[in-house]
């Protein structure tokens, strides 16, 4: 019971009356208060109670709300978010005449020969499901480079400006881990997929250290109006950490960011030389090391243990070896990082159990399997055994499922997406959505993890419902076990004193609504370290 004598610091805040979900079974509480004070949880109870223990505070009314842990996103994309919110946004694009229509507006906007970037188209959304080729663009964008990235980020679109650019011809051969898509003459039609994907990339002028840093900030408070307290960052460059850090030390950084490096030689032989960054200015950790194992299934990419069933010639990519997936494990679990990798297919995924096993994993390094996405039933079991956190991602499963099973078949789909099956072994899940690839609205993915429908409410009954989360399952995935995921259990994740003042507060009551309408969740407060960095008033 709160204690009516305490001294009372002038820097106490009450969140006052609202349905809490508290302490570390995160139940909900009607009428309760959360008291904060520098940067921390103080006390947590009844309303009246807190009220008359705490009389001189400042009290925010957020009657009619319900005051949850800080979300977070265990798996994004910072800059990726960024550089999407500042060039040409091609997702949800129903053909590719629609893409070509988004992209010539931008060129007819921009300074001569600028390359045109751009993300998100899915073919898979088009009436005839083909590739794009790089000839319709031609025809319309002549003039400037063009360069459009596909929903998932392992595949791009080039214009024949942009290919002679990065010296493209037919006798270009397919670099390691990746492929140019060609006609029948052995042409590449302009599609380059996964590890080819430097072939473009390396040609486009990087941006200025200022232009980063803008889009960093705008991707941060992009995050924090979404109701997201921390972000994964699932591959970052030093470019990007040292944005980050001047942003943070200018206090204008909203979020907690926790950094994965991106698997870069130079980069992780600077970095692991040293301890883990922990808690940079109160925002940034950087303790993990991020690779990748295989591409993506929508580009037929990910790499599979038998063909893809809609593609009988082709198993998809290996990106990274399994002796280097070891050797870089082994490394980072020597100086005191995690070992995290992309792995989607089947294959991909037996791969990067393989290779942490080689390492040594214990489940003391909480290694991560980043979208666990095909898995073959044997492997299921193995995460658990080795400590290894499945990091997944609700929203890909009721984006990829009109497809999905074409792709893999009746027999594998049964492995896929599978947030249940990864439970019932016992292991742990921490999901994130993996923006731009899909939005970052975690609403989105705690709908999709509870009812495996898209927003419309289709299939009726959810797709696999035998997969579905509960929606105190979906809550903690974005909560407590992201934190656990990331080390952070101690410090955030619940509504306990003692805890980081990260709260994430949303209009109605989430466990008296329908769960038809969680995707329509509306933020109306978002607290780091007790600072509101988010408010819809």
């Amino acid at each position: 019971m709160p204690n009516s004598t305490t001294t009372v610091p002038a820097t106490e805040t009450i969140f006052a009356g609202g349905t809490v979900l508290a302490g570390p079974a995160q139940a909900p509480q009607a009428n309760w208060s959360v008291v904060t004070s520098n940067g921390k949880i103080v006390e947590v109870g009844p309303a009246d109670s807190i009220r008359a223990a705490h009389p001189h505070a400042r009290v925010i009314d957020v009657h009619g709300t319900t005051v949850m842990p800080g979300l977070t996103d265990a798996h994004g994309h910072l800059y990726g978010l960024g550089l999407s919110l500042d060039t040409v946004n091609v997702v949800g694009a129903p053909s590719y005449a629609e893409v070509i229509a988004r992209v010539r507006d931008r060129a007819q906007r921009a300074a001569p020969g600028d390359w045109i970037l751009g993300r998100g188209w899915d073919q898979n959304r088009w009436p005839d499901k083909q590739f794009p080729t790089a000839a319709p663009l031609d025809a319309a964008i002549s003039d400037h480079p063009v360069w459009i990235r596909r929903v998932d980020g392992h595949a791009g679109i080039a214009n024949s400006a942009a290919m002679r650019a990065a010296g493209i011809t037919a006798e270009t051969k397919d670099p390691e881990g990746g492929r140019l898509l060609r006609d029948a003459a052995g042409n590449p039609t302009g599609v380059f997929i996964d590890g080819a994907m430097h072939l473009i990339d390396s040609k486009v002028p990087p941006p200025s250290a200022e232009l980063r840093k803008s889009r960093v900030l705008a991707a941060a408070q992009k995050i924090a109006e979404n109701g997201l307290t921390e972000m994964h960052d699932a591959g970052a460059e030093q470019s990007t950490i040292t944005a980050i850090q001047q942003l943070i030390d200018e206090h204008k950084f909203p979020i907690r960011v926790y950094v994965m490096l991106t698997d870069e030689a130079a980069l992780l032989d600077a970095w692991l030389r040293h301890k883990p960054l922990i808690g940079y200015g109160d925002r940034l950790t950087v303790r993990s090391v991020k690779m990748y194992a295989d591409g993506a299934l929508g580009s037929r990419g990910a790499a599979m243990l038998a063909p893809y069933s809609d593609d009988p010639a082709n198993s998809g990519l290996i990106i990274s070896k399994e002796e280097h997936m070891r050797d870089v494990a082994t490394r980072a679990r020597a100086a005191g990082y995690q070992a995290n990798t992309h792995a989607i297919g089947d294959r991909g995924v037996r791969n990067v159990l393989d290779a942490y096993e080689q390492a040594g994993a214990t489940p003391a390094d909480r290694f991560r399997v980043e979208h666990f996405q095909i898995v073959a039933p044997s492997d299921f079991p193995r995460l658990a055994q080795h400590g290894i956190i499945a990091s997944m991602q609700p929203t890909h499963a009721t984006s990829d499922m009109p497809w999905a099973e074409a792709r893999v078949g009746p027999d594998r789909i049964k492995g896929a997406y599978a947030w249940r099956t990864v439970l019932n072994s016992s292991a742990r899940i921490a999901l994130g959505s993996d923006f731009p690839v899909e939005d970052v609205n975690p609403f989105f993915g705690i709908y999709s993890a509870v009812t495996r429908q898209d927003q419309t409410g289709n299939p009726p009954g959810g797709w696999y419902p035998e997969q579905k989360l509960t929606l105190p399952e979906a809550i903690r995935g974005f909560t407590s076990d992201a934190a656990y995921a990331a080390f952070e259990e101690s410090s955030r994740g619940t509504i306990e004193p003692g805890k980081l003042a990260d709260l994430t507060i949303v209009e109605g009551d989430l466990y008296s609504a329908p769960q038809s309408q969680l995707f329509a969740t509306k933020v109306r407060y978002t607290v780091v370290g007790g600072e509101m960095v988010y408010s819809a008033k």
